[in-house]
């Protein structure tokens, strides 16, 4: 396993170092584990003047896998768009065709209390949010800046998909699927969106070849309404790059807390980066506050789909459960009389567990 670690920025490289301790403790058990380390989003353009600096890309594109902490922070709002930390993201997503982002929210049992909605609403929630990554508006041509017909400054990007980005994503979604309650919703907004339109044809069609999946669909507006109202009839939910940003980010406070989410970014052979979905948290970051859940359940993310080994996620998936069994909570997902534990401790309990 050639695994790439990219801390990243503001809490990245605390979590990361929990990571970090989790793969020692399963190299020395025997697993053949090679780690290599580099830079990316603002910690990359303090050292190198670019978010995604060409010892990274080469690094990237060696590695099996990638393991990112986060990027981004308020001491970069001024640059100029081209070299934001969050351009870093982009750019690396891009450059390794990684189009498929899975992003699970699930809820642990004994953070039923820690969620934004009734724990009666939320129990036993288990869905899996399949988003488009390399398309969309984020990376649509034209875009830019410029002064209208009136003389005022307007922005503008442009939104498409061509019909073999749309098959690809809808095809991981079927399959996703398959491999749960066969229940997926395909979500767009065909009643406004031509882009939509042509989304909700190819996956429509695309259906007929998954005939044991019960495919519906849904506008993004009504969706993200009944995430709140009713989260539990969704089972897999496929759908494009900016609904999905929106939509999954949502759904992680569900859980209880977006610091317990992972998320794995494939490209057609599997090959991912890895990462919680949280942000980069600048207010507590080297204050030994952060959560690193979501970073060791990305590292189980990867030994599932990049490297094929159930057994290793299972065991990482496990501890999480034990420790939260055990009444350790970060403050984030601390609710009054909880055992409030730091970064390190949380690492710590979670290598006993192991």
């Amino acid at each position: 396993m050639n695994i790439l670690i990219l801390p990243g920025d503001g809490i990245g490289p605390e979590i990361m170092v929990q990571a970090a301790r989790v793969l020692d403790k399963i190299k020395s058990e025997g697993e053949d584990i090679t780690l290599s380390h580099g830079t990316l989003g603002g910690a990359a353009y303090d050292a190198h003047g670019h978010p995604y600096p060409d010892a990274t890309q080469a690094l990237a594109r060696s590695a099996d896998a990638i393991l990112l902490g986060c990027v981004g922070g308020p001491q970069y709002d001024t640059l100029p768009r081209a070299v934001r930390p969050e351009q870093g993201l982009l750019a690396i997503r891009k450059d390794l065709k990684l189009f498929a982002n899975l992003r699970p929210a699930m809820l642990y049992p004994e953070l039923a209390a820690a969620s934004s909605l009734k724990p009666e609403i939320v129990a036993g929630l288990d869905i899996m949010i399949v988003r488009e990554l390399t398309g969309d508006i984020y990376f649509g041509q034209p875009r830019g800046r410029r002064t209208n017909a009136a003389g005022e400054d307007e922005g503008y990007d442009t939104m498409h998909y061509a019909r073999s980005e749309v098959e690809r994503i809808a095809r991981v979604g079927f399959e996703t699927a398959m491999k749960r309650n066969k229940k997926l919703c395909s979500v767009d907004k065909a009643n406004v969106l031509d882009t939509s339109i042509l989304w909700r044809e190819v996956v429509t069609e695309l259906g007929k070849t998954y005939p044991e999946v019960q495919l519906s669909h849904m506008y993004v507006d009504n969706a993200a309404m009944q995430l709140v109202r009713a989260p539990k009839q969704f089972d897999v939910i496929v759908t494009g790059n900016i609904f999905g940003d929106i939509l999954s980010d949502e759904a992680s406070m569900l859980a209880g807390s977006i610091g317990m989410l992972p998320s794995a970014s494939l490209d057609a052979n599997n090959k991912g980066l890895f990462e919680p979905i949280h942000g980069s948290a600048p207010d507590i970051a080297g204050q030994d506050k952060a959560n690193p859940i979501a970073t060791i359940l990305s590292l189980g993310m990867m030994m599932r789909y990049t490297f094929g080994r159930a057994d290793l996620a299972q065991r990482l998936e496990t501890a999480v459960r034990k420790v939260l069994a055990a009444g350790l909570r970060t403050g984030d997902i601390a609710t009054s009389g909880d055992n409030v534990v730091g970064t390190r401790a949380m690492g710590d309990a979670l290598i006993a567990a192991l």
